[in-house]
C-alpha cells in the first residue's frame, strides 16, 4: 500500500483513523479526539482500515494505537441499550485475533472496557508510560460483552480476572505486566513503541500469541471466596455475581465461552440496575450545565477557611488537595493547633490511601497556614465561612470580611440550611455572596451544592463551578430555600420515617428495609453517626414557625433528653462499643413505646416493601416540590445531590430515576392513599397532576434549558 492509498482510505473513514505503513509494518492509529470512543463509526474505520491492511501483501505486521491522550476510554456509553450494526465489536475482535499476521496493541493514557477488549485480541500489548487499564462495566450494571470476560482470565488466571472484573478497578501498567496482561513496558511515543515491537515480533525476539488458544484452570476456592465476597460487601448488587459466572465461562472452549457471556451480558443490558447506573453515570455530567457556564470564572489562588472545626477542616483539606494555597482561621486561639492537626491527619490519611503522592502531600503542607487573625481573609480571592449553624453569629461575620477582603473576593458561606440572602445582606457586596455547602467529612464527599442567591453574579457562580470541578466534587446549582435541595428532602424523608416508627414499625425494621433497598444505612443509624443533638438544633430552630396542623414526633428529642446523641456518646437508638453498633438500645425501644401510649396509637405491622414505599415516595413528592419552585434545575440535578450526598443506592439511579419507573398515576394514588391518615403531610404536587395528565416523564424535564425547566407550574 503506497501513500495515496493511505489517503483514500483516511477519506473513506472520515478521518477517524489514519492508516499508514512503515516498511513491513502496517499502522491503524485511533483518530477520534478526546477519548477515542469506540461507537459506530469508528469500529466501522478500524474493521475497514484492518481489512486494508489484510489485504496489503508487503504488510506483515500490524500496530494499533491511539492518538492524543489516550488509546482509548472505551465504547460510547450513549449506544448502551441500542440495537447492535455491523461491525459490531465482537466482530471486529474475531477478526484481529483470527488474523495471521501478527497484531500488536500499543497503549498509552487509559485502556477501559472495550478499549481493553480490542487489546486483548490482539496478539500483544505494550504499555506505554503511565498506563491504566480496566474492565469497569460492572460500575455501569453490566459486564465486558465483547470477550473480555473470556480472554482476561486466559492472561491472569480466574482469580486475577475475578478481582479486575468483578471489581471494576483499574490497574497500572506495571501490574496488569506482572499479571501478563501486558508482554511489555515502554517510554516515548505509542507510535514508534508499537514499531519497535512488531520488529522484534518479526525478528523472532519477541513472541506473539493469540489470547484464544489458552487455556483456563478451574479454581473452586478462588471463586466460592469471591462470591462470599460480593454478597457480603454488594448484596444487592447483581452485576459482580453474574460477571464472576461470566468469568468461569473462560474454563470452558472459547466459543462456548464467548456464547455464554454474551448471554449474560444482555441479561445485564436489560436490567433496571444497568439503566439506573448509567443514569448515575450521566447524572453526574449533567450538572455542570448551568445558566451561567457562559460566564468568566475568576482567578481563585489563596482561599481562606474560616472555623477550625470537623467541616472546616474538611474542606481546608480537600482545598489543598486540590492544590490551593489555605488559611485556615479559627478564632479560638487554643484550638489553632487542633485545626492543623486535623487538616495533617487528613492529608496522612490520603497519602496512606494512594490519594496523595509523596510530593503532592508535602506541597500540601507547606501551602497550609493556621491562624486565630481574621485579617488573613484579607489576602484570599475566596473566603469559605464554616463556623456553627446560627444567623447572628454568620451575618455578623461576612460584615466583618466585608470590610476585611479585597474587592471581587468571593464570600462564600457553607450553611446547610440558613437564608444566603440574608446572610449576603450583611454586606454591600452581595454580588460576592453564594452558598457553597459541603458534605462531612469534606475531604471525602464529593457533592457541593452551589446554593445561587438573588444577587449572585454569574462570575461568581461559574467561579464556585470551576472550584469544584478541580476538586474532583459534583456541584449541583440550588436556589435559596430552608434545607436547599437536599437538606429541604431529607426532612421529608426522615418526617415519614419518623410517623412509620409511631404508628408501629420499630426503627430496626425501618432501618433494615432501607438498607435492603439499597442505602448503606438505615435513618435512625445515620442520625446516630451524625449525632443526635445537631438535628435537634435544627428543629428547635424551626419550632416557632411549625405548623399546628403538622404532626411532630417528639422520639428524638426525648431520646436526647437522655444524653443518648448517638456513637458520640455510645448510645442513640442504637448501643455502640468501640465504635460499633451492639444491637437497638433498649431504652430508646421503650421511649417510642411509651410515646406511641401517650398519643394512643395503636401498633400497626409494615411490610418491608411498605415501609420503602411511604419513605421513597415522601422523597419524591418533596423533590417535586422543589422543582415546581426552582430551587433545582432538572430531575437529573436532585438525582446527583442524593446520590453523591445523601448515599441514595447508585444502582436505584436516584429518586427522579426511581420516580420514572413507577409513574405519576401510581404516585399520585400512593400519595391519595397515604393523605387518608395524615392529609397535612401526604399532599400531591401540582407537577406531579401535570405530568399525570400530559403524559410526561422526568427524563423528559430533563431535556429543557437549564433554568426553564417547571418553576412556575401550579395547574
Amino acid at each position: 500500500m503506497n501513500g495515496e492509498g493511505a489517503q483514500a482510505m483516511k477519506d473513506n473513514v472520515s478521518g477517524l483513523v489514519v492508516i499508514e505503513t512503515e516498511g513491513e509494518i502496517g499502522l491503524i492509529r485511533l483518530a477520534k479526539p478526546p477519548v477515542n470512543a469506540i461507537g459506530l463509526a469508528l469500529r466501522t474505520a478500524i474493521y475497514e482500515g484492518f481489512q486494508t491492511l489484510q489485504r496489503d501483501s508487503a504488510v506483515r505486521a500490524i500496530v494499533l494505537y491511539g492518538e492524543g491522550r489516550f488509546f482509548s476510554a472505551g465504547a460510547d456509553i450513549k449506544d448502551f441499550g441500542k440495537a447492535d450494526v455491523a461491525p459490531t465489536l465482537p466482530h471486529i475482535l474475531t477478526a484481529l485475533n483470527d488474523s495471521e499476521k501478527p497484531v500488536i496493541a500499543a497503549l498509552h493514557g487509559v485502556a477501559f472496557g472495550g478499549a481493553l477488549e480490542v487489546a486483548l485480541a490482539t496478539h500483544l500489548r505494550v504499555g506505554v508510560g503511565d498506563l491504566r487499564i480496566g474492565l469497569p462495566e460492572v460500575k455501569l450494571g453490566l459486564l465486558p460483552g465483547a470477550g473480555g470476560a473470556q480472554r482476561l482470565p486466559r492472561l491472569t488466571g480466574l482469580a486475577g480476572a475475578m478481582d479486575i472484573i468483578c471489581s471494576g478497578r483499574d490497574v497500572s501498567a506495571r501490574e496488569a505486566l506482572d499479571l501478563g496482561i501486558l508482554d511489555r513496558l515502554a517510554e516515548g511515543a505509542p507510535r514508534e513503541a508499537g514499531i519497535a515491537a512488531a520488529r522484534d515480533v518479526l525478528a523472532g525476539k519477541l513472541a506473539a500469541r493469540r489470547t484464544d488458544t489458552r487455556d483456563v484452570a478451574e479454581d473452586l476456592a478462588a471463586v466460592e471466596d469471591a462470591k462470599a465476597r460480593f454478597k457480603a460487601k454488594r448484596p444487592a448488587l447483581q452485576a459482580p455475581l453474574t460477571a464472576l459466572e461470566a468469568v468461569c465461562a473462560a474454563t470452558l472452549p472459547i466459543d462456548e465461552g464467548l456464547a455464554k457471556e454474551r448471554v449474560l451480558f444482555m441479561e445485564l443490558m436489560a436490567g433496571e440496575e444497568r439503566a439506573a447506573l448509567v443514569h448515575a453515570f450521566f447524572a453526574e455530567r449533567a450538572t455542570v450545565d448551568i445558566p451561567e457556564k457562559t460566564a468568566q470564572p475568576r482567578q481563585i489562588d489563596h482561599i481562606a477557611v474560616i472555623g477550625g472545626g470537623t467541616m472546616g477542616v474538611g474542606i481546608a483539606t480537600s482545598l489543598l488537595i486540590g492544590g490551593y494555597h489555605v488559611d485556615l482561621i479559627e478564632a479560638q486561639s487554643e484550638r489553632v493547633a487542633q485545626a492543623r492537626a486535623g487538616v495533617e491527619g487528613n492529608l496522612a490519611g490520603a497519602l496512606k490511601r494512594g490519594k496523595l503522592s509523596e510530593q503532592a502531600h508535602d506541597t500540601a503542607l507547606a501551602a497550609l497556614d493556621c491562624t486565630d487573625n481574621l485579617d488573613a481573609a484579607g489576602r484570599a480571592d475566596l473566603v469559605i465561612e464554616a463556623i456553627f449553624e446560627d444567623m447572628t453569629a454568620k451575618t455578623a461575620l461576612f460584615t466583618k470580611l466585608d470590610a476585611i477582603c479585597k474587592p471581587g473576593a468571593i464570600l462564600a458561606t457553607n450553611t446547610s440550611y440558613l437564608d444566603v440572602n440574608e446572610i449576603a445582606a450583611a454586606t454591600k457586596r452581595p454580588q460576592d455572596v453564594i452558598g457553597l455547602h459541603f458534605f462531612s467529612p469534606a475531604h471525602i464527599m464529593r457533592l457541593i451544592e452551589v446554593v445561587v442567591a438573588k444577587e449572585t453574579a454569574p462570575a461568581c457562580v461559574a467561579s464556585a463551578f470551576a472550584l469544584a470541578r478541580k476538586l474532583g466534587k459534583v456541584p449541583v446549582r440550588a436556589e435559596v430555600c430552608d434545607g436547599f435541595i437536599g437538606n429541604r428532602i431529607l426532612t421529608q424523608y426522615r418526617r415519614a420515617a419518623d410517623y412509620l416508627l409511631l404508628d408501629g414499625a420499630s426503627f430496626t425494621e425501618i432501618d433494615s428495609a432501607l438498607e435492603d433497598f439499597g442505602f448503606a444505612m438505615g435513618p435512625f443509624a445515620v442520625s446516630d453517626l451524625a449525632g443526635l443533638d445537631i438535628a435537634k438544633a435544627t428543629r428547635d430552630r424551626k419550632a416557632a414557625t411549625r405548623s399546628a396542623e403538622e404532626r411532630y414526633s417528639r422520639v428524638a428529642d426525648l431520646i436526647c433528653d437522655q444524653g443518648w446523641f448517638g456513637r458520640k456518646t455510645g448510645q442513640g437508638y442504637y448501643i455502640y462499643e468501640g465504635g460499633k453498633q451492639q444491637g437497638g438500645n433498649p431504652g430508646a425501644f421503650e421511649i417510642v413505646a411509651a410515646e406511641r401510649r401517650a398519643l394512643n396509637l395503636p401498633k400497626r405491622s409494615f411490610t418491608s416493601e411498605e415501609i420503602v414505599s411511604r419513605c421513597l415516595t415522601a422523597m419524591i413528592a418533596e423533590a417535586v416540590r422543589v422543582l415546581e419552585e426552582g430551587i433545582a434545575l432538572r430531575p437529573v440535578d436532585i438525582d446527583a445531590v442524593e446520590l453523591f450526598g445523601y448515599g441514595f443506592p447508585r444502582h436505584r439511579g436516584g429518586p427522579m430515576h426511581q420516580a420514572d419507573l413507577i409513574g405519576p398515576a401510581e404516585l399520585i394514588r400512593r400519595i391519595e392513599l397515604y393523605a387518608n391518615e395524615d392529609p397535612q403531610f401526604w399532599q400531591v404536587p401540582h407537577l406531579l397532576r401535570d405530568m399525570a395528565r400530559e403524559g410526561r416523564s422526568f427524563a423528559d424535564l430533563n431535556s429543557a434549558a437549564p433554568g426553564h425547566v417547571t418553576k412556575g407550574s401550579t395547574k
